[in-house]
């Protein structure tokens, strides 16, 4: 039998979803007021929980979790082409947003500037420090990091920590912080629908998920300009890691080594 179609026939596997998916549906929207504002749990972050908790119980075995990972990749090309339809009519607004929306890569700096000093002068990482912090670890940086260093690298093996970590706990993260900046800061919707575009299309779901809840009148130009910033990302987040992010994270570190006391690299 072929790999599609034992895909097709695993009918745990589609069980499983299926019984999520009707379960965090059923639960809906949760809002628990915190002063001023509220904080949404959205029924993708249910599921990301309970898939976790499934994951290590007896109901999931590892045919499974392979069978799992093409239906992902299925699944976020769907998005990203809904996505590439939901902006056209938002295109004069994406525009109008200048250089902003161009400008915005420059946030993926944040993990240089500000994991690696924790990651190097605080927990004393060595070179996997590399992986973890030249980016937020989607699938482009596990390329680059695993074509210049190696699979078996300790920068390969950082990105890899990064991306898995990413993969379990980053929509749940994005989530929660949009619907808090939302409500608690006076940041406009819409520049933090830019920020939602990191790169990865579950943290932007989630991202501009709270944000609508936050603004249902701005639905459409929030996931424009959501949308476009992640298409941005994935086309030139490549580029900036290998000219710009990479070398940059690489220099610090030596900096950060040598005042630490210049242990072995």
């Amino acid at each position: 039998m072929s790999e599609t179609m034992k895909l097709v026939t695993d009918w745990r596997l589609h069980l499983l979803v299926l019984v999520l998916v009707i379960i965090t549906e059923w639960v809906g929207v949760i809002e628990i007021p915190i002063g001023p504002g509220v904080i949404m749990f959205l029924p993708m972050l249910f599921a990301l929980l309970l898939g976790l908790l499934l994951y290590f119980s007896p109901l999931v075995k590892e045919k499974q979790s392979k069978h799992a990972e093409p239906i992902i990749t299925i699944s976020v090309a769907l998005l990203i082409a809904k996505i590439g339809v939901t902006i056209g009519p938002g295109l004069e607004d994406v525009i109008a947003a200048g250089p902003a929306i161009l400008l915005q890569e420059l946030g993926n700096f944040g993990t240089i500037f500000l994991a690696l000093p924790v990651a190097v002068l605080l927990l004393g990482m060595k070179r996997e420090a590399i992986g973890m912090a030249h980016s937020i670890g989607r699938e482009p940086n596990l390329g680059v990091i695993y074509d210049k260093f190696g699979f078996d690298s300790a920068e390969g093996k950082g990105v890899t920590t990064v991306y898995i970590f990413g993969t379990v706990f980053g929509a749940l993260f994005y989530g929660l912080i949009a619907g808090i900046l939302a409500t608690f800061t006076p940041l406009n919707p819409l520049s933090l629908a830019m920020a939602a575009g990191v790169g990865s299309g579950s943290m932007m779901a989630a991202a501009t998920g709270s944000l609508i809840a936050s603004y249902p009148e701005l639905e459409a130009q929030i996931v424009a300009f959501a949308g476009a910033s992640n298409l941005l990302t994935y086309s030139t987040g490549l580029f900036v890691a290998i000219f710009i992010s990479l070398p940059v994270t690489e220099k610090l570190y030596s900096v950060f080594t040598k005042w630490r006391g210049g242990e072995n690299q």
